[in-house]
């Protein structure tokens, strides 16, 4: 048995999810951690995020999932296409473009011309982070949870064939629904201040939402499932 921690939608805030790990005296040897999806864009840090991560599940055994926007840089370093670059770009990809070309511009400086840069940075430099995150699966699960970036589908039951999209997209009908899983789903990808008002944890009917929204101001989440199976709740703000 192991203690599990499980950290959502890091998206770029390195030094935050660093400092996370410590408050929460992460130990490989003793703690199993889980991290569910969203490294890249909106923070700073996206580059360093990855790269340890790939540390952490190669090195330490970490289980990571992968979240939508995740998938979205692997589909702009793979496709690059102007529909892909323009949402990329919507959706906080201009600070992950920040971050593979090293630069301090301001985000209002990255323009079409830069993300071709970043690709060509990526595809020369990063091409392992590019194979590691386009390698995450969509969701783990134990005895008692599911762990998964976005939610569970509840019109369909069996979970595991809903659409790839609904893993890393869905909202709802899981957030206003009962779930039609015998397991509790712990989920990112919706801030839980849209849930229930603040940045905590939110602890649901069968659900547990874990995005603090931390690139957005709010503050970085890690949820602890003891060996006793209890729940406690660490966040690092910004």
């Amino acid at each position: 048995m192991k203690r599990k921690l499980v950290i959502s939608d890091i998206h770029g805030c390195f030094k935050e999810f660093v400092n996370l790990l410590e408050k929460v005296e992460y130990n490989s040897l003793e703690d199993q951690l889980l991290i569910i999806g969203d490294y890249v864009d909106r923070g700073p840090h996206s580059k360093e995020v990855v790269e340890r991560l790939i540390s952490l599940r190669d090195g330490h055994g970490a289980i990571v999932l992968k979240g939508n926007h995740d998938q979205r840089l692997v589909d702009l370093v793979r496709d690059g296409s102007s529909s892909i670059t323009e949402k990329f770009l919507a959706h906080g990809g201009k600070a992950t473009v920040l971050s593979y070309l090293d630069c301090d511009y301001d985000e209002n400086e990255v323009d079409a011309a830069m993300v071709k840069e970043a690709i060509a940075a990526i595809n020369k430099h990063y091409r392992h982070h590019i194979e590691f995150l386009n390698s995450l699966p969509y969701y783990e699960e134990d005895c008692n949870h599911i762990y998964v970036h976005a939610g569970i589908n509840p019109e369909y039951p069996d979970w595991k064939r809903q659409p790839t999209h609904d893993f890393l997209y869905l909202k709802e009908p899981f957030l206003s629904k009962p779930t039609v899983v015998g397991k509790t789903v712990i989920f990112g990808h919706t801030r839980t201040k849209d849930i229930h008002g603040v940045p905590d944890i939110w602890f649901g009917n069968g659900k547990i939402g874990i995005d603090g929204g931390c690139a957005f101001g709010m503050q970085l989440n890690a949820l602890e499932i003891g060996i006793d199976g209890q729940y406690r709740s660490y966040n690092i703000g910004k």
